[in-house]
């Protein structure tokens, strides 16, 4: 049986938990592949709102298995927090919450790293969520980080100290002020880690190849999105982390030939949370009408999301970088009321016109080429079949279908789990 992939095709932000939250029904197993708890994957039902970070989307599901894979970075305090987050659900996490032995830990000395790195940038910070996570792959990728299954080692602590105190002296190398107590720091880890070490620990390579053999049903949750890509993002204004498609064969031990479908998660419109270029952003009453409408916060950080038009440019890199198969759009509800929508669908890149994503999307660069379509003024939250849908967003969605020469199945309508409408 293969294994579909579910992820993001802009800046993160476009609406992956509550995807995978829908499509969970027809899932065995729900595993995320990357990322960490800068990721912020919002769910709603039964009028309730809850955001997770490191845990797969599929959590809510009592028939779905959900395993964190080794290329997640997982803190323990953070963690932890989300566990209890969810008691109040009656989840038996020790049998439907695995862990792979091979994930790397957060550390409190990875977050003040994250701090003082992004301290002392300046102007020039990247907008780090200030999770550590930058941290931890760096030292994943240096071969100095500490796993999931250290802490089945006698000598898990001393391996903590060790990294700790190399952290320490690394502060001292970025010169800036940052206060913090090391003795708290420990204690609230130590506990944490206690509470993990609850969960079940696995070697997921192998759980998943089993999952594989026996024909089991597999979704793979990516976090943030495509542009954030450490390799095909908007370098160096991205994660740390391959978001990618990928992402999933590295980040879970799945081979090339085991992907089945990938489902590519876009809004109708286009935000990004932080630093970075974004030839589409307004800065004008449309740009605020989509932040206000969408509730364009982030679910991790509350910062207010940069809007702007649809960019055809960036969604076709992405589709092509990822091989999609199928596209879900979000949030197609906050555009009504526009009377004319804009979509991006080439740049003027260094004075020549171009349709592909170039090396570098600097504002002093390029610029969108803009196609206008029709809008719609029908309110969408109430509709549950396509044939509801107003002909002006059908037009909207037969365009990008068009452009991009996927298909589009999903359509949301909403926030809630139930304003989805399959195609």
């Amino acid at each position: 049986m293969a294994v579909d992939l579910l992820l993001g095709l802009q800046w993160g932000d476009e609406g992956k938990g509550k995807i995978v939250d829908v499509l969970t029904q027809n899932y065995n197993l729900i595993s995320r592949f990357q990322g960490g708890p800068n990721a912020g994957h919002t769910l709603i039902f039964d009028g309730y709102k809850h955001v997770l970070h490191t845990i797969p989307s599929g959590i809510f599901h009592k028939d779905a298995v959900n395993v964190v894979g080794n290329g997640v970075v997982i803190d323990p305090v953070i963690f932890n927090k989300e566990i209890e987050n969810l008691s109040q659900f009656d989840i038996d996490f020790k049998n439907v919450l695995l862990i792979s032995r091979k994930a790397h830990l957060i550390l409190p000395t990875h977050r003040l790293l994250d701090a003082a790195s992004e301290k002392a940038k300046g102007k020039d910070k990247i907008g780090s969520t200030l999770k550590g996570i930058g941290p931890t792959y760096m030292d994943k990728t240096g071969r100095n980080g500490m796993r999931v299954g250290d802490l089945e080692l006698e000598n898990w602590k001393e391996i903590f100290e060790t990294l700790t105190q190399k952290h320490i002296n690394m502060l001292d190398f970025y010169n800036v002020e940052l206060e913090y107590d090391l003795d708290a720091l420990r204690e609230e880890f130590f506990a944490s880690v206690a509470e993990l070490r609850k969960l079940t620990f696995i070697d997921s390579e192998e759980y998943l190849h089993q999952a594989i053999k026996n024909n089991k049903t597999i979704l793979a949750e990516g976090a943030q999105g495509s542009l954030l890509d450490v390799d095909f993002g908007t370098y160096p204004f991205v994660t740390s982390s391959n978001t990618t498609a990928a992402g999933a064969c590295t980040g879970l031990g799945i081979a090339p030939n085991q992907i089945g479908e990938v489902y590519g998660i876009f809004k109708a419109y286009t935000t990004r949370v932080g630093s970075g270029p974004f030839p589409t952003e307004l800065f004008d009453e449309d740009g605020a009408t989509m932040a206000k409408v969408g509730h364009e916060f982030g679910a991790t950080t509350g910062r207010a999301r940069r809007c702007g038009w649809l960019d055809m440019v960036a969604l076709k890199y992405a589709c092509q970088v990822n091989g999609v198969t199928q596209l879900n759009m979000m949030k197609a509800d906050v555009l009504s009321g526009f009377k004319t929508l804009k979509v991006c669908t080439a740049y003027e890149y260094k004075g020549e016109v171009i349709e592909h994503f170039p090396y570098n999307i600097e504002p002093e660069n390029v610029k969108p080429i803009y196609t206008e379509i029709p809008g719609w003024q029908e309110d969408l939250t109430g509709m549950t079949s396509e044939d509801q849908l107003p002909q002006a967003l059908l037009d909207y969605i037969d365009f990008i279908e068009k452009g991009t020469g996927i298909k589009i199945t999903i359509v949301s309508v909403g926030p809630d789990r139930k304003q989805t409408i399959e195609r």
